[in-house]
């Protein structure tokens, strides 16, 4: 590098105007994955199910997750026609599985895996601003949808609708963000993002708690004659329609007009970022980092010398399933279910769903103060111990637990209080660590040239890899290995990730985006 944007040459606040309006997309991550949590009894009341219905669609899950897996894998390595047939598969034992609620619940998830795969080549193509446009139309479309739904099909159609924002978002927004900001303090403006995902989330979790309790229970009709949960949906109406209108306010990102051979309008932006002189050396840098001969595209994953993919995408994509197999989101969105089977109240349970949010919220400005003067492989690596440790212990707690009549578990007040204490000081570990640090990593650890493609799979295994936690909980919960089964799972994957960090994570911090090695 011969020169980066100095504290004094940067325009920080309009730096930070652009990247908190970039966040707002995190915001809606959070609050449409958290929105769930609230409305599992509504749901189940509106689209019930019968158990032979159950089983059959358990059955026509795991066909659709098969076909899903070969409709990916076509998509590289076998003729088109079998990712046509598929893609066919997949669509029909979706439609099978329709009336299962937890599949419900996780439907949003398989839209967020196709829009975070499609998103990452979207904005390669046709730029970051534009596919943040489309997530944030979809929001609406999708918020609206959700609460007016009035059948399992239609549901799980605006669900999934949600999910193709959820994932574009998810990846787009660090990746916008880690493409504007200077370097000394990319780490601290991406780590927003995860402070915006838990902040939408806490503001769900409040919302459905303050509906439930005004209206009595999720499932009691409330304003204008329509049920409490269907609130719960509209309520994010609000934030996405200040997200459309805020992204008028933004510029689209110098690195994408440059791989696209616009460079004075990148040159303007950059201009607006860094000044004048910084501007010109900027664009030189980036156009240094780019292939000429064509633009960014899927094919670039490949090491032309080994024929084999780069070894940088799979890292990026071991840090994007570990994140969820960690289980983090088994707190998120079945945080209710959870305290309730462990014999909690439901306006308990969504009540510690809100200080866990609150807790969360605190743990990400840890991270904030923090990231760039100690970097990113510490903190993945002291987060995996300390999430290791007490998903152990809140698996301790619910080991051995007797089950009332009503299928609750019934704790002692000393293993309560474990399982209570644990499972926040878990939460507050992963929020300090894998929770902001994957983004911040995701968003930045991939050249220039392979960034967009390298997150469009990351994305994907990342939302794939949820799906499978998510839906996956309620069985582990119904069958013998029970909630303590579940943590324990978990727990062995937060110790593998404390190996991961240690063999195959490299350290970002204070690199410029044109400095990173694929």
């Amino acid at each position: 590098m011969n020169e980066t944007p100095s504290a004094n040459q940067a325009n920080t606040p309009f730096i930070i105007l652009i990247s908190v309006i970039a966040t707002i997309g995190g915001f809606l991550f959070g609050f449409d994955s958290g929105v769930i949590n609230g409305t599992y009894d509504g749901l189940n009341q509106a689209f019930s199910l019968t158990t032979g219905e159950s089983r059959q669609s358990t059955l026509s899950i795991f066909l659709a997750l098969g076909s899903a897996l070969l409709a990916i894998t076509g998509l590289h390595f076998v003729r088109k026609e079998l990712l046509y047939i598929a893609a066919a598969m997949f669509i029909y034992f979706m439609w099978e599985a329709r009336d299962d609620n937890s599949f419900r619940i996780a439907s949003m998830l398989i839209g967020c895996a196709i829009g975070a795969f499609f998103a990452g080549t979207w904005a390669d193509k046709y730029g970051r601003w534009t596919v943040l446009m489309i997530s944030a139309v979809l929001f609406i479309i999708s918020a609206w949808g959700s609460g007016v739904a009035t059948s399992s099909t239609e549901f799980i159609i605006y669900r999934v609708i949600g999910g193709l924002a959820v994932g574009a978002a998810s990846i787009i927004c660090p990746a916008y963000i880690s493409e504007v900001a200077p370097a000394h303090y990319r780490g601290k403006l991406s780590s927003v993002q995860q402070i915006a995902i838990i902040t939408g989330l806490t503001v769900a979790f409040l919302s459905n708690y303050v509906l439930a309790k005004t209206a009595g229970a999720s499932t009691a009709v409330f304003w204008l004659g329509y049920e409490t949960w269907r609130w719960m949906f509209w309520m994010e109406l609000i934030p996405a329609t200040i997200f459309f209108i805020s992204l008028f306010f933004i510029p689209e990102s110098p690195r994408f007009l440059v791989a696209n051979g616009k460079n004075d309008k990148a040159e303007a932006v950059l201009t607006k970022l860094y000044g004048a002189s910084t501007a010109k050396i900027k664009v030189k840098e980036i156009y240094g980092t780019l292939a000429h001969d064509h633009k960014p595209r899927l094919s670039d994953l490949i090491d032309k010398a080994t024929s084999k993919v780069r070894p940088i995408v799979w890292v990026g994509i071991g840090l994007a399933i570990l994140q969820q197999f960690v289980g983090i989101n088994v707190v998120f969105y079945y945080g209710a279910v959870l305290w309730q089977a462990a014999g909690f109240s439901e306006s308990d349970a969504l009540f510690i769903n809100v200080v866990s949010g609150a807790v969360s919220i605190g743990a990400c400005f840890i991270t904030f103060f923090v990231v760039d003067k100690i970097g990113r492989k510490p903190l993945l690596w002291f987060g995996s111990i300390g999430m290791t440790v007490t998903l152990a212990l809140v698996a301790y707690a619910f080991a051995g637990a007797p089950v009332d009549a009503a299928g609750k578990l019934q704790l002692s007040d000393t293993n309560g209080l474990i399982a209570l204490i644990a499972a926040n000081v878990y939460v507050v570990f992963f929020n300090m660590s894998w929770g902001p640090v994957v983004w911040i990593m995701l968003g930045e650890m991939f050249p220039n040239q392979i960034r967009g493609s390298s997150l469009a799979i990351a994305g994907l295994a990342q939302w794939m890899a949820n799906f499978l936690i998510t839906w996956t909980f309620p069985l582990l919960l119904a069958s013998a290995l029970g909630l303590a089964g579940a943590y324990s799972i978990y727990a062995l994957c937060s110790l593998f990730s404390v190996f991961f960090v240690i063999w195959w994570v490299k350290e970002t911090k204070g690199k410029e985006l044109e400095q990173m090695e694929g």
